[in-house]
């Protein structure tokens, strides 16, 4: 059986949304299968079950959608923000260093063995490999550096579908475009294109789709109305898209979006909670009428808590009156002082947190990656660990103030009726865990409904 290369026709496509859908149903029809991006980019990870490495939060949230323990083989290369042209690069799960990206590029060679060693150890246990791409497939002065998308699709003969975001426009050219500009060999392996995120009459692109197959020659796989999903948040484009729900919300709860925002997975059970309005912020007045204020992880702590202070968000951070939760890096930047004698996230050495909290933190060179059950705030959950700042406490609460260096806590649904009931004693909660089981597969039927599945199967194992 051949694996398959999720390609998309322009970035933000949803590309990730679909790889993640196709590898549930493949899931779903008893192929043994498992998700896989060569490279992603993204401050957005999680800790692996196995290996206790970092991944990007798509691959992790595939994986787990169909009850697969996470591994860094599925995301061998991740970059995250580094300092001025500059990425943070992790291999296999483990933080290497902070590189120059033209030496990353000039060096990309190297890591295609990384890529190639990651999928075909994938395809010793599994009959199909789900590739997400990235980005567009055909930028031409960047294709013999492309480790995603063409390299894994040529090295492994892979299968592959195009995906066109509609609701961009020029969605014709995008399609013949890349079709056209993909090398002849990979032309022959693509099954078709899906048409992703369409508003409206259905009917309105018959014509559409009788163009991309008659003019083109490329099978159209499916045509798939716009559908919020509030769930794998990939990047701050991604998150920005997120549908609530607000008529019947009794709490206002505002986050910070720093300009490094990371791990905003966080908030995905806030996003799906009727009795919550949720808002990202980036001016102190937008907090005037919310009232719980979170300061979120950051993959540039020190960077971040210096835009805080230029932003005018020290005072309202200082405000022991204000009822505050901080995470992982938010939660680093209320102590007093914090330390990177090694320039590990910065090449300052030391800079003045926000003081809510006394102490210091100290950045180490050895990552903390942790994950499993957690005692916080007097509530057993499970949750997990990415930072380097490291402080006398994992969790601190005081008055009108929660913090903590672990993720995911928000999954808790009894620490997040605890908390949640402190500001407002009428605030019922709700289980999240329900909620994401039935939305991952209410969103999968979605695709089903909407994409030819035979067709894609039947191509999968073509023997050619």
């Amino acid at each position: 059986m051949h694996s398959l290369s999720i390609f998309g026709s322009s970035s933000d496509a949803g590309k990730s949304t679909l790889s993640f859908a196709i590898t549930y149903l493949l899931h779903r029809r008893g192929i043994k299968v498992a998700p896989f991006k060569a490279q992603n980019v993204s401050n957005n990870s999680s800790v692996t079950d196995i290996d206790r490495g970092e991944i990007a939060i798509p691959q992790a949230f595939a994986a787990e959608s169909i009850g697969l323990q996470t591994t860094p083989l599925f995301n061998p290369v991740l970059l995250k923000s580094g300092g001025e042209n500059k990425a943070h690069l992790i291999i296999n799960g483990q933080s290497l260093k902070d590189t120059d990206v033209k030496e990353y590029y000039k060096d990309l060679d190297k890591l295609k063995p990384v890529a190639k060693k990651a999928f075909k150890t994938l395809q010793k246990e599994y009959e199909c490999i789900v590739a997400e791409g990235a980005g567009s497939p055909v930028e031409l002065n960047l294709m013999d550096k492309d480790l995603s998308n063409l390299y894994i699709a040529k090295k492994f003969n892979t299968k592959i579908i195009l995906v066109a975001d509609i609701e961009r426009g020029g969605v014709f050219a995008s399609i013949y475009g890349v079709y056209k500009l993909l090398p002849k060999k990979l032309r022959k392996n693509v099954i078709g294109v899906i048409i992703n995120k369409f508003r409206g009459d259905m009917s309105l692109f018959d014509k559409g789709v009788d163009i991309i197959e008659k003019d083109f020659g490329i099978k159209a796989l499916g045509v798939v109305p716009y559908l919020p999903f509030n769930l794998g948040f990939e990047d701050g484009a991604s998150l920005m898209h997120y549908k609530q729900d607000t008529h019947k919300a009794i709490i206002k709860v505002a986050v910070i979006k720093l300009p490094h925002i990371s791990n905003f997975t966080d908030f995905e059970p806030l996003v799906a909670d009727k009795e919550i309005e949720l808002s990202f912020i980036t001016n102190p007045s937008e907090a005037q009428h919310c009232e719980l204020l979170i300061v979120p992880g950051s993959k540039r702590v020190f960077d971040d808590l210096e835009w805080l202070r230029k932003r005018g968000f020290e005072e309202l951070l200082q405000d022991k009156e204000r009822k505050l939760l901080a995470i992982c890096g938010g939660y680093e930047m209320m102590f007093e002082r914090l330390f990177d004698k090694e320039s590990v996230e910065s090449d300052k050495k030391s800079i003045e947190g926000f003081g809510r909290l006394r102490g210091d933190v100290v950045f180490q060179t050895n990552k903390v990656l942790t994950k499993g059950c957690y005692n916080l705030f007097g509530s057993m959950c499970s949750g997990y660990e990415i930072h380097y700042g490291i402080a006398k406490k994992r969790a601190t609460k005081a008055k009108n103030f929660y913090g903590t260096f672990v993720h995911g806590f928000f999954e808790n649904n009894t620490l997040r009726k605890r908390i949640f009931s402190e500001i407002n004693p009428h605030y019922q909660g709700y289980d999240f865990q329900s909620y994401k089981k039935d939305t991952i597969a209410e969103f999968a039927q979605h695709i089903n409904k909407h994409i030819d599945l035979d067709y894609i199967l039947e191509k999968l194992h073509d023997t050619e």
